[in-house]
């Protein structure tokens, strides 16, 4: 009796430690991917991409899982799960660690500023003639040639860690459920899930811990003087730093996979077969991966055309699309927007918008718990919050900062007004030594932001006694309209003052009510993730479950994880008013976007998505309501 008792608390010992191990890799994955979107702006600037070309390398990890996940529907119980599981951690370490090989294989950072050639580089020096050969600047994203090969090295590792998450969840959902005692397995499944939320949150903060170094704080030391600042807008953090600690994070939570038994489900555990079991016949153990690759379509055509399952997955894929432009671009537009740090923007989405995103998902999985409601008032429990998050998007349209006076971008120079707009050069800079390269913007004294103290007519500069690499005030400046005493000598030409660094945006204080009103609204929503899962799984027969949710997630990555980002990332570019040239060529990053079109474009992508799944849902609740009413607790559900 003893050893039968030692044995069978044995197992119950197993999963225990199991399900924590897996809920460490899962939180470590997820910290992972949200570090990644937390970098983005900074790698923008670092390499000089625009924002469609990082959307799409944001949402590359999606095609290599989505590639393989036939099969691993096909070798689900056929392999040995937690190894299989181990190997998938080790490569995404490596895929983590590759992703920050650019910063290893690229050139120092390099941006214009006093420090650099002999400390005129941005200043007016009348002598030059402003029409000379632009200097191609390696290093700073300059090179198109180096831009490709780091834009390639990133697209590769992300589609490696895609390949390496493959068998992370359904192979570690299926294990559970295997391996757990009766009536334990939603238990232990919904504390994986509880655990792992927190990894974006975790992300996010790491985000802006890491994004508070410089870039090349490995190459020139942690204590060397610099002359920027964190809210200068050519400022680059150490995002490649995170990215080592996410690898080494994701390499410790692999270990102990290798360690875990295989486990083979009972005989007498598994159900018979019967005429109603199509499904479980083509897929069953015997079948060969070839036969099982000729049924697949079949099988995929044959889930698909019931309507209320495909009216839902359309509906999650268009929720899932405007989450994850949100998540993807809500760091950026937080930066342009408000004019708000990188690290700064990390720190708010970590601390207020995920965590609150968190909560609605585990508030939803309670309600459903203590509720137990029929499909029809499933119906109602989706609708009614995706409906109040639509309404609470509605104030961030108004809720924002019209771009800042940027001198020759959209508001002319002193000397002239609208004919000069979106030129760089005036009457007051034309004799200068310009280059179109040039981006070291400076606020004049007169409010309007100028491109770099050469644009501005700067001729003479005063520095930080404590730092003489750091600019205090740029002066002399021809094209800056005077409103304070001018310097001796001085007087009759009008000349002005320079502060380095963008002009403080116009409503700064708007930056926390508009992410806690994105924060609420994600967490009304949330709370509708639950039961429109659970109406999914109340459309087909107790069977195909497991195969429906890999067709689920197949059409989600598709349709919404794998397309979402670049299309944001299209609409932010489209929203840009002057781009950055490098090498006598529009360089990728965006220097200046239009704040009006770029909120109404982000947000009315984010409404128009969830509007179209509000209609979809609301068409699947139809066809629901013709249909026998449908429970949660019922073992076996009814296609319809």
């Amino acid at each position: 009796m003893e050893e039968e008792k030692k044995e069978k608390s044995k197992p119950s010992c197993n999963i225990k430690i199991f399900v924590l191990c897996h809920s460490l890799l899962q939180l470590t994955q997820l910290l992972h991917s949200a570090y990644f979107k937390s970098c983005i702006t900074t790698i923008e600037r670092r390499f000089g991409f625009n924002s469609m070309s990082m959307g799409t390398v944001s949402s590359l990890h999606e095609m290599g899982n989505m590639v393989l996940v036939v099969f691993v529907s096909y070798f689900g119980s056929r392999v040995n799960r937690p190894r299989f599981i181990g190997f998938g951690g080790l490569l995404m370490s490596c895929a983590a660690a590759t992703l920050a090989l650019p910063h290893f294989l690229s050139k120092p950072y390099q941006y214009h500023s006093m420090s650099a050639a002999g400390g005129s580089w941005d200043m007016c020096v009348p002598r030059e003639n402003s029409s000379a050969p632009e200097v191609c600047r390696q290093g700073g994203g300059g090179d198109p040639s180096e831009a490709r090969t780091q834009w390639l090295t990133l697209a590769a590792s992300q589609v490696l860690f895609g390949i390496g998450s493959v068998p992370i969840q359904p192979f570690g959902i299926s294990y559970i459920d295997d391996f757990a005692e009766p009536g334990n397995s939603a238990l232990y499944i919904a504390i994986l899930f509880s655990i792992s939320v927190f990894g974006p949150a975790f992300g996010y903060l790491l985000g802006s811990m890491m994004l508070r170094i410089y870039v090349d704080v490995d190459k020139i030391g942690l204590d060397s003087p610099l002359d920027l600042t964190l809210s200068d807008p050519r400022w680059v953090g150490a995002w490649w730093m995170g990215l080592l600690v996410s690898s080494g994070c994701l390499a410790l939570a692999s270990i102990p996979y290798f360690f875990f038994p295989r486990v083979k489900v009972p005989a007498q555990a598994k159900a018979p077969k019967t005429e109603s079991d199509p499904l479980k016949d083509e897929t069953s153990s015997e079948t060969s991966l070839i036969d099982f690759l000729k049924m697949f379509p079949r099988l995929l055509l044959r889930i698909l055309l019931r309507p209320v399952f495909l009216l839902l997955i359309l509906s999650q894929c268009c929720f899932s699309s405007s989450i994850t432009g949100l998540a993807t671009f809500l760091s950026k537009f937080l930066e342009h927007q408000y004019g708000t740090t990188a690290a700064y923007s990390s720190l708010l989405i970590g601390a207020i918008n995920l965590p609150m995103a968190a909560v609605g998902l585990l508030l939803g999985g309670v309600v459903m718990k203590c509720v137990r409601p029929p499909v029809r008032t499933l119906l109602w429990l989706c609708l009614a919050p995706l409906s109040l998050s639509i309404l609470l998007c509605v104030p961030l349209f108004f809720m924002g900062c019209s771009t800042q006076r940027v001198a020759g971008v959209n508001t002319g120079y002193g000397d002239t007004q609208d004919q000069w707009t979106n030129r760089s050069l005036s009457l007051c800079n034309s004799n200068c030594s310009c280059l179109n390269n040039m981006f070291n913007p400076v606020c004049g004294e007169d409010n309007t932001e100028y491109i770099s103290p050469c644009h501005a007519g700067c001729t003479d500069v005063s520095v930080d006694t404590l730092n003489p690499h750091r600019v205090q005030t740029y002066t002399m400046c021809s094209c800056v309209t005077a409103l304070s005493a001018v310097p001796a000598g001085a007087a009759g030409m009008g000349m002005g003052r320079a502060l380095p660094g963008s002009c403080t945006k116009s409503c700064p204080h708007l930056v926390l009510p508009a992410i806690l009103l994105i924060a609420f609204a994600g967490f009304i929503a949330s709370l509708s993730h639950n039961p429109i899962y659970m109406m999914v799984l109340r459309t087909v027969f107790q069977d195909e479950k497991s195969f429906a949710i890999g067709v689920q997630f197949l059409l989600i990555r598709m349709l919404a994880w794998l397309p979402a980002p670049a299309v944001f990332g299209l609409a932010i570019d489209y929203s840009c008013v002057w781009w950055k040239h490098a090498c006598g060529k529009k360089q990728g990053a965006c220097g200046y976007y239009d704040n009006n079109i770029l909120r109404n474009r982000y947000f009315g992508l984010q409404l128009g998505y969830k509007c179209l799944g509000l209609v979809l849902l609301a068409l699947a609740g139809w066809r629901v309501q013709h249909t026998p009413c449908l429970s949660i607790e019922k073992e076996r559900g009814v296609p319809v």
